[in-house]
């Protein structure tokens, strides 16, 4: 209980700190909704051999490339300066625990990732004409894939942290495989006309499943067809989620630093 009070602490103090950096929070919430408005513009009309529209696709799946955004680069990037400016240290050297200090970081992205997926959810509606589902069993859906794929994402993040030499840095080694996975995950272009080593590539990682999984709960049932399986492999896609919320503890684990230095262990 004292880790989870810590932990919720340590959270609130993490969201004031990011929302007081006006940048940063423009950035993280303006990327995904300027991309959905900037496709959709683009690609208007119906799917090609499909009975929903362009805008409904991209919508559902900037909402996963919102959550891999406020994620992913949120925390590699936060952990990075968290280091690098001695936070990490001073905090290793506090009697709180390292469980809650990651506790009040998975806080931060879950408010910034669900805060994210409301406001792309608002941009379809009102923008694009999005129907929203009124069947409670795919909004079920939207949340254990929410919740598995940010979890899952937000270890990622923590794991790769420490690959960044410095926080200067951390911006361009993680930017680099978030934008490459928008591509290869069916975000910007239909997985029905990626090459099959894309498709291979990309369902190695949480985001192709996360925005599949996005799709199945705004798409009708029958645009199933055009995914690489022909159904939504809602039990396919649970269990690569889970599969990956596990190998981010164990990179965690594993990756994990109090400094830069290699003292610093």
């Amino acid at each position: 209980m004292r880790t989870a009070t810590l932990g919720l602490a340590r959270g609130g103090l993490e969201l004031r700190q990011f929302f007081r950096n006006t940048a940063g929070f423009l950035f993280t919430f303006a990327l995904p909704v300027f991309l959905l408005l900037l496709l959709g513009s683009i690609f208007s009309g119906q799917a090609p051999g499909a009975e929903f529209t362009q805008q409904q696709e991209f919508t559902a799946s900037m909402i996963g490339a919102g959550i891999i955004s406020t994620t992913f680069i949120t925390l590699g990037t936060g952990i990075a300066q968290d280091r690098e400016n001695g936070t990490l240290k001073r905090l290793h050297g506090t009697p709180l625990p390292l469980a809650s200090y990651f506790v009040g970081k998975v806080v931060l992205v879950l408010v910034l990732s669900l805060a994210e997926a409301v406001l792309v959810l608002l941009t379809g509606v009102l923008v694009f004409d999005v129907d929203l589902p009124a069947d409670p069993a795919r909004w079920l859906t939207f949340a254990w894939v929410f919740g598995l794929g940010t979890i899952s994402c937000a270890l990622l993040g923590i794991a790769v942290s420490s690959v960044a030499g410095s926080a200067r840095s951390a911006p361009t080694v993680l930017n680099l495989p978030y934008v490459g996975l928008q591509f290869v995950s069916g975000v910007f272009i239909s997985v029905a006309v990626l090459p099959q080593w894309m498709v291979v590539l990309g369902s190695l990682f949480p985001l192709k499943w996360v925005a599949q999984g996005f799709r199945s709960v705004l798409l009708p049932e029958g645009a199933a067809v055009v995914e690489v399986a022909g159904s939504w492999e809602h039990g396919r896609t649970a269990l690569v989620l889970v599969a990956w919320c596990v190998a981010g503890l164990a990179l965690c684990a594993a990756s994990f630093r109090w400094t830069n230095g290699r003292s610093g262990g």
